[in-house]
């Protein structure tokens, strides 16, 4: 059984997948992922996250704010709020992006820290999205104590000096199709090293497609190529990166095992 820990079911482009996001979920069951993280990126869609997914017992929701989607001052009354709907186990996605938004530096670090209170008022993990930012990113998660509520590195692509800090910090690291990549060697050499029991695997649907599947719309189904490419990255098995994965899931979010 596999789990996609973090992808974007309300951003699919269901015209590909018969106009029926049951039909997504289907794909996934069929390809034996049983449960999905669906990330929030924006408060004002969140709603309509909510709504587009209500009908799927095996799809987890997370609400928060990208740092690329800093239109305005988060509000973290509103935050809070939302992230007391059912279904909601996780605070995010949030972070920094200096690589496509540096002038936003202030107004993301200013969202970060409002996300990191929420989290420990609420008890919840972080989903963390950082791209260009690690000393500021390490900075704002110890002198907010994120470590009270820990959470995941989401889509990891940084170095393993990076990850070795976040998981000091009792923070999990996911890789997604990116660890496919030709171009991603560095990457996969952090993959190895990472401990047993704080990876995560993810999609980041509808992007970032894994190989052989490159070029397509990604979705949660396709969380198994990813879990292929670790298993041969790490030297283990398939159905160890699956079982593994699942366990550390579940323990990170305080879910029955299964």
């Amino acid at each position: 059984m596999f789990i996609d820990s973090h992808c974007h079911l309300d951003r699919l482009d269901l015209s590909l997948h018969n106009n029926s996001l049951a039909s997504v979920i289907q794909a996934a069951k069929t390809a034996h992922v049983h449960k999905l993280l669906c990330v929030s990126v924006t408060l004002n869609d969140f709603p309509d996250m909510v709504e587009k997914t209500k009908a799927f017992d095996n799809v987890l929701l997370s609400c928060g704010m990208h740092p690329l989607n800093q239109d305005d001052e988060v509000d973290p009354v509103l935050l809070t709020t939302l992230a007391k709907t059912p279904k909601v186990i996780a605070i995010g996605e949030t972070g920094l992006d200096y690589f496509y938004a540096p002038e936003t530096k202030a107004l993301q670090l200013d969202s970060f820290k409002k996300h990191i209170q929420v989290a420990k008022k609420l008890n919840k993990p972080l989903i963390i999205h950082t791209r260009d930012a690690q000393e500021d990113t390490l900075a704002m998660l110890r002198n907010e104590g994120a470590e009270a509520v820990g959470g995941i590195l989401h889509c990891f692509t940084e170095t393993w000096e990076m990850a070795k800090q976040a998981l000091d910090l009792g923070f999990y690291i996911s890789f997604s199709g990116i660890v496919t990549f030709k171009n991603a060697s560095a990457l996969r050499e952090v993959a190895k090293l990472v401990p047993d029991d704080r990876f995560l695997i993810e999609t980041d649907a509808p992007y970032l497609a894994p190989v052989p599947h490159r070029g397509k719309e990604n979705q949660p189904a396709y969380v198994v190529e990813v879990a292929k490419h670790l298993a041969s990255i790490r030297g283990q098995s398939v159905e160890a990166i699956a079982k593994l994965s699942t366990d550390n899931f579940n323990r990170l979010f305080n879910l029955p095992s299964e």
